[in-house]
């Protein structure tokens, strides 16, 4: 019998988060650990404690094949995974944000992603001519781009007017069956940060 990944994070998205999001995109069920006051994100798997975010997640896409066909494959799809993350973390940290200084900085988030990240990435579509962003075949990049395209939509629901080859990726992705699972109510995902859960992570961080 398998074992299933244990993850050791607190109850929220965080870093885990896209770590998550790979597990369901796999189809693999994973199991909650407890807290750990040490390193967090922490994975059980395998046989090994897994710590590093970026290394989990490499881990787990070439474990699950979605990682790409070879070597030229696979650092495309970490190229789109890093561009992504660099978004995606603007928005996670806009939570802590002093409250005077919130309102702008997710201002500031929505600008950058309709200017410099998502024209990026109708660019890569539009050459590309795919379903998908690396090769023709579901991968990481293609997880996290839908991650964070739903975190951006979650402060301007509109942020992808303007994108149509983002707007059907986005479509095409979520009916996934794996990760349309994961998008019901019930699943392994985690909400948007609230003013509890904010304070909770400051007062296990002490910031």
């Amino acid at each position: 019998m398998t074992t299933k990944p244990k993850l050791c994070y607190f109850c929220g998205r965080g870093r885990m988060e896209s770590i998550r999001w790979l597990l369901a995109a796999a189809g693999v069920e994973s199991i909650d650990g407890r807290l750990l006051f040490g390193q967090v994100p922490m994975v059980e798997i395998d046989g090994m404690v897994l710590t590093q975010t970026r290394a989990i997640l490499s881990y787990l896409a070439a474990k699950y094949d979605l990682y790409g066909k070879d070597l030229k494959e696979t650092v495309r799809i970490n190229m789109y995974a890093d561009g992504t993350l660099d978004l995606m973390m603007m928005t996670a940290q806009a939570a802590f944000k002093p409250s005077e200084e919130k309102e702008e900085n997710l201002t500031l988030i929505v600008k950058k992603a309709k200017t410099r990240y998502f024209p990026a990435f109708e660019k890569i579509l539009n050459d590309h001519g795919e379903d998908f962003l690396v090769g023709n075949k579901f991968s990481w990049a293609d997880i996290q781009l839908l991650e964070a395209i739903l975190m951006v939509e979650e402060l301007d629901a509109s942020v992808l007017s303007d994108f149509p080859l983002l707007k059907a990726f986005k479509a095409r992705i979520s009916n996934i069956p794996t990760i349309k699972k994961f998008l019901q109510p019930g699943s392994p995902r985690k909400p948007p940060p609230d003013s509890h859960y904010v304070e909770v992570v400051r007062g296990i961080l002490q910031f």
